[in-house]
């Protein structure tokens, strides 16, 4: 029920005309894993995106292209195994090994420290970002849609099923929040039906740093942000310490004509 991965649509997939680079890595118990990413020439920071439970890393390239172009990100978004291309079957462990894994090949791309990654995560994938973030630190974390844990959403639409006791899938966001010290953007829809935005500022009022929450009004867990948003990021990525690389920045590819194709959080 947690995890909805599906297969990456080659049949729908233009290798010639995607702006992005398919990237093949390995997570730590020798898994491979796939992912994209898209370097920026003028790059205002290097964000890894971890995606939500449905979908895989195709159904996130629109959100991936905003980031690059919106807001001068050079980013990377990858599947968790058993998502896409990647192998083998996902769990709370693996997921979490395949998110230490994308960061490492991320920062020796782009030549920047694994703690200078900006972290980002929506949903299912907040709760990768943030055990990310707890252990090791980041640059700045970036939050949308997301949970204080698994079973507390689990016990909001079924609360018989006695779920902090049964859940083996925990991804305990709230209880981990607590050793990040670092800036934190949270945002969250007031409509939102599959992770009420309470479970949210659960999670936001145990953040011990800076932080800020941004209400999206009307929005449900699937919606879009709104231009309001775009703008608090924008702030959110200036008042960043600045990024500093350890080795010449990545060439940029000319970017070439890419079409908008439905988005899954």
């Amino acid at each position: 029920m947690i995890y909805q991965p599906t297969p990456f649509p080659e049949d729908q997939w233009d290798e010639s005309r995607s702006p992005f680079e398919q990237v093949d890595f390995t997570s730590g118990d020798g898994t491979r894993l796939h992912g994209l990413f898209v370097p920026h020439p003028n790059s205002r920071g290097v964000a890894l995106f971890c995606h939500g439970n449905a979908g895989n890393v195709a159904s996130r390239a629109w959100s991936l292209w905003v980031l690059n172009q919106r807001h001068q990100l050079s980013v990377m978004t990858f599947d968790y195994r058993g998502y896409g291309k990647s192998e083998g079957k996902p769990s709370e462990l693996g997921v979490l090994a395949d998110a230490r894994a994308a960061r490492a090949w991320l920062a020796q791309r782009t030549g920047v420290r694994e703690q200078d990654i900006l972290l980002m995560g929506r949903s299912l994938g907040g709760g990768v970002a943030v055990d990310l973030a707890a252990n090791d630190g980041a640059r700045g974390l970036v939050l949308a849609s997301t949970f204080s844990s698994l079973p507390d959403v689990a016990a909001h639409h079924l609360p018989w099923t006695i779920p902090h006791i049964l859940m083996t899938q925990r991804l305990n966001s709230r209880s981990k929040i607590k050793r990040y010290y670092g800036p934190l953007l949270q945002s969250h829809g007031d409509a939102d039906r599959t992770i009420p935005i309470e479970l949210a500022q659960r999670l936001f009022d145990a953040a011990p740093g800076p932080k800020r929450f941004v209400v999206i009004p009307g929005a449900d867990h699937n919606d879009e942000q709104d231009e309001g948003y775009r703008q608090v990021l924008d702030e959110f990525i200036s008042s960043l310490p600045p990024l500093k690389y350890a080795t010449s920045r990545p060439h940029a590819p000319d970017y070439l004509n890419f079409q908008r194709s439905p988005t899954r959080h």
